[in-house]
C-alpha cells in the first residue's frame, strides 16, 4: 500500500514478533488464513478428512513467506487465532497441533517462546532440538505439568530470560529442575497470579525450592524481579540474596517480607543499577547503597510505615544518613524515592543532593507531618527552583502533601522556561476548582506536562 521498498523493509519487522500487538487476535481472520495457507497439502487433506475446512488465500498466492521472519511464538495468542477456525474443542486441538508444528518448522532461530496454556509436547517435534536450543526467552506458568519441563530441559539449557506466572499452590519440581540445568540465566522474574490464590491455602511453600535453585546461578544472574502475595517464612530469600553478587537489578514486591537488617547489611552488589524493595528500613537501604559500586540509577521503595514507626527519633537520623549516602555513592541516579524530615538540616542536605545528582529524572518525596504546613511546602518548592537538575521531568508527592495555591503558582511561574514538568499527588485538594484552573493555565502555557491525582498510594 506504500511501495515495494517500504513493504520489503517493514514486513520482516512486523512479523518478527506478530503476537505482541495490542489488538483483538480473536477477530483477525486474515492471520488465521495466512498461517493455514502455509500448511503442507497432506496436512490440509488430513484436516479436511476431519471435517475441518480451511479458507484459502483469494486472488493470488502470498507475496511473502511471512512465518519465515518470525522469531517468537505465543501459544495463547495462537490459540485465540486458531479458535477462529472452529469452536469445537477437538478441532481446535488438532489445529493447535498442526499450527505449532508448522511454526517450529518455519521459524528458524527461535528467540522467544510464551507457553501459556499449552496442551502439546512441542519438544517431540522433529525440529524441536534446533529451535529450542536457540531459545533465549521463555514465559510460562506453574500450572504446566512438571513432566513438561523435564521434556524442555533436554534442549532448553541456554535460556537468558525466564518469566514465570505462579498459578499453583504446590512446588513445581519440574520447573525447579529446569532452572537448575540453565547455563546462562541472566534474568529471572516470578509473579504470583492473585486470581488463582484467593481461595487457596498453601499446602507447602511454593517459593523456597525455586529461589534456592537460583542461588546456583550467582555467576550469571543479573536481574531478579519477584512478586509474592502470600505470607511465608522468607529467611531462605534473604540467604539467597547474599549470594547473588552480580545483580544489576533487584525488585521484590511483598508486604509480608520483613527483611533483617543484619542480613541486608551482607548484600554487596557492586554492579547494582536498579533497587526496588517494599517494606525495608532506611537504614538497610543506606547500607546497601554504601556497599554498591556507584552504578545505581533507580532506588524505589514504599514509605507506608516509616513516619508511624519513628521510635527513638530514628527516622530523623536515618533519613539524614540516607540522603548523604545517595549523593556520595549514586552520581548516576535517575529515579529516586526520598523520605526525610522537614528540618533545616535535612533541607540543606536535600539541596546538596540535587546539585550533585545531575542525572535525576524522577523524584518521589515524602516528608511526614506536613499537612497544611505552608512554610515547609514553600521551602521545598524554593529548593526545587534553585537546584533541581535540568533533567528532572517528574515530581511525585507522597501522602497528603499540600501546597498553598499561592506557593504553587509562584513555583510554576519560576519553572517557566524549563522543560515541562509532570506532577503527581495523592492529596484530593488538587482536584478542587481553584487548583484545577491553575493547573490548566500552566498546562496551556507548557509549564506543566501532566498533573495527576492518584486515588491510591504509589
Amino acid at each position: 500500500m506504500v511501495n515495494k521498498l517500504w513493504c520489503e523493509t517493514v514486513i520482516p519487522i512486523l512479523w518478527k514478533n506478530p503476537w505482541r500487538y495490542d489488538i483483538d487476535y480473536h477477530n483477525k481472520i486474515y492471520l488465521f488464513i495466512i498461517i493455514a495457507s502455509c500448511l503442507p497439502d497432506d496436512i490440509k487433506e488430513f484436516l479436511a478428512s476431519q471435517e475441518i475446512l480451511l479458507p484459502s488465500v483469494s486472488h493470488q498466492s502470498l507475496l511473502y513467506d511471512y512465518l519465515s521472519f518470525c522469531r517468537s511464538i505465543n501459544i495463547d495468542v495462537l490459540n485465540s487465532i486458531i479458535s477462529i477456525g472452529s469452536r469445537d474443542l477437538y478441532d481446535q486441538f488438532l489445529l493447535q497441533q498442526e499450527f505449532y508444528h508448522l511454526l517450529m518448522r518455519k521459524c528458524p532461530g527461535l528467540n522467544s517462546l510464551d507457553l501459556g496454556s499449552i496442551n502439546h509436547q512441542i519438544f517431540y517435534f522433529p525440529e524441536a532440538k534446533t529451535n529450542l536450543e536457540s531459545l533465549c526467552e521463555l514465559r510460562c506458568d506453574t500450572s504446566i505439568e512438571p513432566s513438561y519441563f523435564y521434556g524442555l530441559s533436554r534442549f532448553c539449557q541456554y535460556i537468558q530470560r525466564l518469566i514465570i506466572i505462579n498459578k499453583y499452590v504446590k512446588v513445581n519440581r519440574g520447573m525447579v529442575k529446569f532452572i537448575e540445568i540453565q547455563r546462562n540465566l541472566k534474568y529471572f522474574e516470578w509473579k504470583d497470579n492473585v486470581d488463582y490464590f484467593e481461595d487457596y491455602n498453601f499446602i507447602e511453600n511454593p517459593y523456597e525450592e525455586i529461589i534456592l535453585a537460583l542461588a546456583k546461578k550467582a555467576e550469571v544472574l543479573n536481574h531478579l524481579i519477584i512478586t509474592f502475595i502470600d505470607y511465608h517464612e522468607y529467611t531462605f530469600l534473604q540467604n539467597v540474596l547474599t549470594k547473588l553478587y552480580k545483580l544489576k537489578s533487584l525488585k521484590i514486591n511483598n508486604f509480608f517480607i520483613n527483611f533483617s537488617d543484619n542480613q541486608l547489611k551482607k548484600l554487596i552488589y557492586h554492579e547494582l543499577e536498579i533497587f526496588n524493595i517494599d517494606c525495608i528500613s532506611l537504614n538497610s537501604i543506606s547500607n546497601i547503597i554504601g556497599n554498591s559500586g556507584g552504578y545505581l540509577k533507580k532506588i524505589i521503595f514504599k514509605y507506608y510505615d516509616y513516619y508511624l514507626c519513628d521510635h527513638e527519633n530514628k527516622f530523623y537520623e536515618d533519613s539524614l544518613i540516607f540522603i548523604q549516602k545517595i549523593y556520595k555513592n549514586c552520581p548516576l541516579i535517575e529515579y529516586l524515592s526520598l523520605a526525610f524530615s522537614s528540618s533545616t538540616e535535612h533541607f540543606k542536605e536535600f539541596e546538596k543532593l540535587l546539585n550533585i545528582c545531575q542525572n535525576l529524572k524522577s523524584l518521589l518525596i515524602m516528608i511526614p507531618n506536613t499537612t497544611n504546613n505552608e512554610e515547609t511546602g514553600k521551602e521545598l518548592l524554593n529548593i526545587l527552583i534553585r537546584s533541581a537538575p535540568i533533567n528532572l521531568r517528574e515530581i511525585r508527592f507522597f501522602d497528603y502533601f499540600q501546597f498553598s495555591l499561592k506557593n504553587l503558582e509562584e513555583f510554576l511561574e519560576k519553572w517557566r522556561g524549563r522543560p515541562a514538568i509532570s506532577i503527581r499527588s495523592y492529596d484530593p485538594i488538587y482536584k478542587s476548582d481553584p487548583y484545577m484552573k491553575l493547573i490548566i493555565k500552566y498546562k496551556i502555557d507548557g509549564v506543566i506536562k501532566d498533573f495527576k491525582h492518584d486515588s491510591v498510594y504509589f
